[in-house]
């Protein structure tokens, strides 16, 4: 950088900016053809994006300027969307297709965070106001280290649109030392948990020791937290700057013209039900009304322009936080013609120099407008500096703001027409927030995440975000206000209160009819990411270069072991099941080969060992006292049948004659779970029948054969028949990772029971407290007709039913004991390791894997065949396992086992009654037979059996 280009402060004080790295989510090509009548740079350095200012403060004496916010530079209003887009962009490669809540931070990056919003296409933008609006409940705030102003209150209208369980995105202009995100987010957190939170910043200038406590504070908070901007580096600040910068002369403000410039007045069309800006919430469903209001208002404002003001440039300029409005007017403008540039006023106060290489050169100061009038206000600039032509002052404010002061002498209107300018005042009315509660309040359909608003409020009254007592003022109707005294309480003195009105929004919300957010995808995003989790999968970046930093919670996961590699895989939080800022220690999983025969990276098993505890029961006796009522099923472990040499040779034969097809399942369904769910996923399989699937799709998905290899975690945990799914798992895994991520796994259906199971489970999981999952259940088959992801339906032999642990990794069916199991215990399972010898499970795993190559060039096919057919769940399994029950004299339908897979079990862990198969020499249950002849179970032949072959439980005298 020449003498001449370099910046005052470099040269004069020895401020120096350094470049880190610059982050695009797409190339520079893709955006110039999006903005190729008015074109925006992409790949911003640091020193493009920020210019070193000044400003008086004792605590910090430099300030950051930005050239693409619109704050204290006027700025070309199409390059300050253009870089929120970019930063909207880096935001949804992290976010994958997944919906957001958007939330910026007042008073600077109100606009920034709406232009974020607005790209994703998020649910709710929201951002933080530092306003008393007596109109408006303050469900939560936070403090601000550094600001000027430092109170940051939440007014969302109605609470239900905020307080969900979606993933928050917060939006600032600049991440310095990473203080006001942990203040933030740790407010937020306490009042509402979530599984992800996304820090969006267009620099982020932390320095290594930052980082570091930002990641002790996301490990200590257990969410995932990814940080994207769109550069870093950092600020080398000289010794003894704060009384360099003290020791300057007082700076020359309101500068005064020998003409005073004109005042017009405009009062622009504004509906009342349409919110003007994120105050009090925008939803995505409010976008289109909010763009035909815009459109009315800026029809008014070039009607004015031009009768009076015709062929001059405009600035516009924004009223502290509302900056989105005027931001997009000025685009408007720009992009009719009328040479626009755009900016807004502060509350901050900087140092102004006239100075070559200075970006502050002139500045004014007045009286606040609103009810605050001992405080000043500040605006830098405002003037064109492209030429000597004298733009007109086009300010845009709401009613709060118009008042006697705004024109009174000191006030906005005074200083700067005193300056020469000519200035218009146009006011928007804007939206009443009791209206907005209303209105979406009686809405039909209901806002994503809106239905576990009440859960944080609710779960734990002392939770509430602190806000202090002279900010939160109630709607003049409300039960929490005085109407003679005129005292307005808190929301945060009164958690309860809190509570009801989050129980009562979430109630009565609803709100956006959006579905998936097909926002761009942005797989090859080079945005740098912070992301704190218990397992790093290492992903959704695939190839990125983005920085990545990881702090693991407990036991790293399956794919942990390259951690460098950038990711967006891992999460998460706790629910407010943990008990909101003070989470409980949960137990760590297992992985062989300390637990099962099973490789470290091909699962974590989310389990307790129990190796120890002497659990196996006689067949027949464990049958009887479960019929009985006396014991359940899952309370103790049959003893493992091992079969003869005869059956085990049959095992080998089924295998190599089914590995093909094995893989063309496997590889089928994990890419339909990728078409559907994205690559952003994490398997989860239902020990133990689950797990050699999730094990083969996890390696599907990682081999590399016929697609670009994928990382993916993977887990084992226990479900069991009316008791449920294992909640501390859940815990895990919502702790680690991001719960919408979480893909269920199962190795077949029977009848469907699991299938039920989990969505009750999942449900009720999720009225204690816990985070929402996707109850959707990926299966290799599905002859029941009761899932929608499948690798095909048909009732074949998979070799994995064909046995018991040994086939399984050596690990036991799970066990749910109350003598074993404790409150914070996963659900337990034995690891047989004297049945070394007999374990053929990674010969199966092996076997299928060396198919993949076989069947790749038939996977498109197969996933193709299966998307285009009606795979809606017609239960159809159900109701022929019925029909036995009947024709038989069966007292329940879980004493009818269907399919061969659940057959087997049958012969293997229970007492047997009578098999059933459609055909007597069927290659799919030749082991059956054997089973069946071993153990002298009769075989019968029905034609017209819904199944390959069913089994019957016997039924035990009581």
């Amino acid at each position: 950088m020449s003498s001449i280009d370099q910046p005052w402060a470099t040269k004069h004080l020895g401020i120096e900016l350094h470049h880190g790295e610059s982050f695009v989510a797409r190339g520079a090509a893709e955006y110039a053809e999006e903005t190729a009548e008015h074109p925006v740079p992409v790949g911003y350095t640091i020193d493009a994006l920020v210019r070193p200012g000044l400003r008086r403060n004792p605590r910090r004496a430099h300030l950051l300027v930005s050239t693409v916010l619109g704050k204290h530079l006027p700025t070309d209003p199409r390059v300050v969307i253009g870089a929120g887009d970019q930063l909207g962009d880096l935001v949804r490669a992290t976010l994958g297709d997944r919906d957001a809540v958007v939330l910026g931070f007042a008073e600077t990056a109100t606009g920034l965070g709406h232009c974020v919003a607005a790209r994703l296409d998020a649910t709710c933008y929201l951002h933080s106001t530092r306003r008393h609006e007596p109109r408006a409940t303050t469900l939560a705030g936070f403090e601000e280290g550094h600001s000027h102003a430092t109170s940051h209150l939440l007014q969302p209208a109605p609470a239900g649109i905020f307080a969900n369980d979606l993933p928050l995105v917060l939006v600032d202009d600049e991440i310095s030392t990473g203080d006001t995100a942990i203040d933030a987010v740790r407010a937020l957190h306490d009042f509402a948990p979530r599984a992800h939170y996304v820090l969006a910043s267009l620099v982020d200038m932390r320095t290594a020791a930052d980082r570091a406590k930002f990641e002790v504070f996301a490990a200590e908070l257990g969410a995932r937290i990814d940080t994207v901007c769109l550069a870093t580096g950092r600020v080398d600040l000289p010794a003894g700057l704060i009384d360099k910068v003290t020791a300057l002369p007082d700076p020359a403000l309101n500068p005064v013209a020998a003409r005073r410039g004109s005042f017009t007045r405009l009062e622009l069309p504004w509906p009342a039900d349409v919110p003007e800006g994120g105050r009090h919430g925008i939803l995505s469903t409010d976008a289109a009304a909010f763009d035909i209001a815009l459109k009315a208002a800026n029809a008014e404002v070039q009607v004015c322009l031009d009768a009076g003001f015709a062929g001059r440039p405009v600035i516009v300029l924004g009223h502290e936080e509302l900056m989105y409005l005027p931001l997009r007017l000025a685009a408007e403008l720009a992009d009719a013609g009328t040479p626009a540039r755009f900016q807004t006023t502060t509350r901050s106060p900087a140092y102004v120099l006239d100075e070559p290489g200075y970006p502050l050169r002139r500045g004014f100061r007045f009286t606040a407008p609103e009810p605050d009038p001992t405080a000043d206000r500040y605006l830098y600039n405002a003037q064109w500096t492209d030429s000597d032509v004298t733009p007109v002052l086009l300010v845009v404010l709401d009613p709060p703001a118009d008042t006697p002061q705004l024109v009174a002498d000191g006030g906005l209107v005074d200083v700067l027409t005193a300056s020469g300018a000519d200035v218009v005042v146009a006011v928007v009315p804007g939206a009443d927030p009791r209206a907005l509660h209303t209105s979406r309040a009686g809405r039909p359909t209901s806002l994503p995440g809106a239905d576990s608003a009440a859960t944080p409020a609710t779960e734990d009254a002392s939770v509430v975000a602190p806000v202090p007592k002279s900010t939160a003022a109630p709607a003049p109707d409300s039960p929490a206000s005085d109407a003679e005294t005129g005292d307005a309480r808190p929301i945060a003195g009164e958690p309860s209160r809190a509570a009801d009105l989050a129980a009562e929004d979430s109630a009565a919300l609803s709100a956006t009819a959006r579905g998936t957010n097909a926002g761009p995808a942005a797989r090859n995003s080079a945005a740098p990411q912070t992301t704190v989790s218990g397992v790093d999968a290492g992903l959704a970046a695939n190839g990125s270069a983005a920085s990545s930093a990881t702090v693991r919670g407990g036991n790293a996961g399956p794919a942990a072991k390259d951690s460098a590699e950038d990711g967006d895989r891992r999460p998460t939080t706790c629910a407010s099941r943990l008990g909101g800022a003070t989470a409980r220690i949960l137990p760590e999983p297992l992985h062989g080969p300390e637990f099962g025969s099973y490789a470290a990276e091909d699962v974590s098993w989310l389990l307790k060992d129990l190796s120890h505890a002497d659990l196996e029961a006689d067949v027949a006796e464990r049958e009887r006292r479960i019929q009985a009522g006396i014991a359940h099923y899952a309370e103790s472990l049959p003893v493992e049948y091992q079969p003869d040499a005869e059956y085990r040779e049959l095992f080998d034969r089924v295998l190599a004659e089914s590995a093909e097809r094995l893989a063309l399942a496997v590889a089928t369904v994990a890419e339909l779970v990728i078409a559907e769910r994205g690559e952003n996923i994490v398997l989860v399989s239902l020990a133990r029948a689950g797990t050699p699937v999730g094990v083969l799709m996890r390696r599907w998905l990682a081999s590399g054969v016929g697609r670009p290899a994928l990382d993916v975690p993977h887990y084992a945990v226990s479900i069991v028949r009316d008791r449920g799914i294992d909640s501390v798992a859940l815990d895990y895994l919502a702790h680690h990772h991001d719960p919408a991520s979480i893909v269920f796994v199962d190795g077949w259906t029977g009848k469907g029971a699991i299938t039920h199971e989990l969505t009750a489970a999942l449900d009720a999981y999720h009225a204690a407290g816990g985070a929402r999952f996707n109850d959707e259940l990926v299966v290799l088959a599905d002859p029941a007709n009761c899932v929608r992801t499948y690798g095909t339906r048909d009732d074949f032999l998979i070799a994995s039913a064909c046995l018991n642990s040994t086939v399984s990794g050596l690990v036991s069916r799970t066990v749910l004991n109350d003598t074993l199991i404790g409150p914070g215990d996963f659900h337990g399972a034995k690891f047989y390791r004297e049945l070394a010898g007999e374990d053929v499970s990674n010969q199966l795993l092996d076997a299928v894997t060396a198919a993949f190559e076989k069947v790749r060039d038939r996977v498109p096919a197969a996933v193709a065949e299966i998307q285009a057919s009606d795979r809606t769940p017609n239960w159809s399994g159900w109701a022929s396992v019925e029909r036995v029950k009947v024709e038989y004299g069966v007292a329940t339908v879980n004493f009818v086992k269907p399919g061969v897979g659940e057959t087997t079990r049958v012969l293997l862990r229970r007492v047997p009654w009578r098999v059933l198969v459609r055909d007597a020499d069927a290659p799919e249950h030749a082991h059956i037979r054997l089973l069946a002849a071993a153990r002298n179970v009769p075989v019968e032949v029905v034609p017209d059996l819904a199944y390959s072959c069913m089994g019957l439980i016997k039924e035990l005298d009581q």
